[in-house]
């Protein structure tokens, strides 16, 4: 399978896991000329903009680790045009579901809130 159907098969798994924890789902692959989000969805009081990174399993690199400061950048920009455009008022808040597919095709999640935020200039990933 080639990365960008990978791809698209975790994301899809990610939406599945995000309904079954009562999420309720509002946008899939936003993309404006500044960034692209995956999932967009709401939950509570928060605005929920997720990150998916799927691997195959034994990858050394842990999948979160490639959301670096400059795609944080193009994740807050396109979740600022999203509030703008869509005059949302919720909480906005940054996930990352880290999907990992074994040797069989099975695929597991790992999923973080609040993976990382935005502070004024400052960007910060735990």
């Amino acid at each position: 399978m080639d990365k960008q159907a990978l791809g698209k098969k975790g994301e899809k798994f990610a939406v599945k896991y995000l309904k079954k924890k009562k999420y309720s789902i509002i946008y899939t692959n936003f993309s404006t000329k500044l960034g692209e989000i995956d999932i967009i969805a709401e939950k509570s009081r928060y605005i929920v903009f997720v990150e998916v990174k799927t691997r195959t399993e034994g990858q050394m690199l842990e999948p979160s680790l490639s959301v670096d400061k400059r795609k944080q950048r193009r994740i807050f920009a396109a979740s600022n045009e999203y509030i703008k455009r869509y005059k949302i008022k919720k909480q906005p808040r940054y996930d990352i579901a880290e999907v990992i597919v074994n040797d069989k095709g099975k695929m597991s999640i790992n999923y973080i809130d609040n993976a990382f935020w935005q502070e004024g200039e400052d960007y910060a990933v735990f």
